[in-house]
């Protein structure tokens, strides 16, 4: 199998990093085509170190990597303790690309993007500091040059402010930007986007709004929608869960006849207006847009990763998974890690992002509370790209 994964909870970086490249090169062998690459903070200073003994010891034709609060990887997510993690994988062709951002008149002007490739993509892997880089320029950039790409990555979390975060490409380190690697052919990628969150009631178009104000649903105010569902549609259980946390999907292929879980890009209710009956939500809903509110709790994002993980087949895996999710939404250890472990028994890496970056109904988006995954298959031989 062309995939692997190596992780170490070591207290000491050098340690760490010969233990999981010593794991890498009994599983694969030396000079896989990529290998990815996560440190939680108290490895954060070894980091430079870390990329040049993994360059040295593997070498792998591209590095990518960062810091981040938690890692995964065999299973395991390791949660703010010392832990390195590696994954690699031998698949075929890889062209490494280093991002940048600055301020233009008309918005971002990115630089770094390749003119062209050597190969059609497959997918982008991309890792990005959330205080430098906009990731919105990015996604229509790329759709732009190559419609329907998936994006599959997420921002670092190693920091809580501008130049705090670390970036690896290869043997060089970045504090800003972004970095990433275009895949190529070799390598099937099917992406996974766990929202956490179930349908309930039933979809409505929005009537009337204003910006990230939705007045009225279905010609209603959203207020009497909400509360004509919560009176005569729910049960106690999920009323319940709507007065802890309550969420708003919008449909992203209106196309569609019908609507189910994994058709809605979920926002978060921000508040309502009594007098008006207006709700306001954390993006901007357009006229004529089928929405469905939405409600999350652990049992729910359990339920939702598992519905979306059954049956899918795989050969490797790599995991971003919001850094609100882990101990914190579960109360318990490993838990995505270990549901994709148990429905795709592949090896994993990944780790706890600040805005996992995946595709909905074929364009890609930044995610909050959500488990983003991308599913490697190896490409049978003679297949066409």
């Amino acid at each position: 199998m062309p995939f692997a994964s190596a992780l170490s909870e070591h207290p000491v970086p050098a340690v760490a990093v010969g233990e999981v490249a010593g794991q890498l090169l009994e599983s694969l062998g030396p000079a896989p085509d990529l290998a990815v690459l996560f440190v939680t903070p108290p490895h954060v200073g070894a980091l430079e170190d870390a990329a040049a003994a993994v360059a040295d010891i593997l070498r792998p034709a591209t590095i990518v990597g960062c810091a981040a609060v938690s890692v995964v990887a065999r299973g395991r997510e390791v949660e703010e303790q010392p832990a390195v993690s590696v994954w690699a994988a031998r698949f075929g062709e890889v062209e490494p690309v280093r991002v940048e951002a600055r301020r233009a008149p008309a918005g971002f002007e990115l630089t770094g993007l390749p003119p062209e490739l050597p190969f059609e993509p497959r997918a982008l892997l991309l890792l990005a500091d959330p205080f430098s880089f906009p990731i919105d320029a990015l996604y229509a950039d790329v759709a732009s040059r190559y419609p329907g790409l998936p994006v599959v990555g997420g921002n670092a979390s190693a920091a809580h402010g501008p130049g705090g975060n670390r970036l690896v490409l290869d043997r060089h380190v970045h504090t800003a930007g972004a970095v990433g690697a275009f895949l190529g052919p070799g390598v099937e990628v099917e992406t996974v986007v766990s929202q956490g969150c179930r349908p309930v009631g039933r979809p409505y178009v929005v009537t009337r709004s204003n910006g990230n104000v939705v007045e009225e649903l279905g010609g209603e105010t959203a207020l009497a929608r909400l509360l004509q569902m919560t009176g005569t549609e729910m049960s106690e259980e999920d009323v319940e869960l709507i007065n802890r946390g309550l969420h708003l999907g919008r449909v992203i292929n209106e196309s569609k006849l019908d609507f189910e879980r994994g058709d809605f890009l979920v926002h978060n209710v921000l508040g309502a207006d009594q007098a008006t009956g207006a709700i306001a939500v954390n993006d901007v809903i357009e006229v004529g847009t089928t929405v469905q509110f939405h409600v999350r709790d652990a049992a729910t994002a359990d339920e939702d990763l598992r519905h979306l993980l059954a049956g899918r087949q795989a050969d490797g895996a790599l995991l971003f998974t919001c850094n609100g999710r882990g101990m914190r939404l579960f109360g318990a250890p490993d838990h995505d890690a270990g549901v994709l472990d148990e429905r795709v028994g592949v090896p994993v890496g990944g780790f706890f992002a600040a805005g996992e970056f995946g595709p909905i109904g074929g364009r890609n988006f930044v995610h909050g509370f959500t488990a983003s995954i991308a599913l490697f298959k190896e490409e049978e031989a003679g297949a066409v790209g």
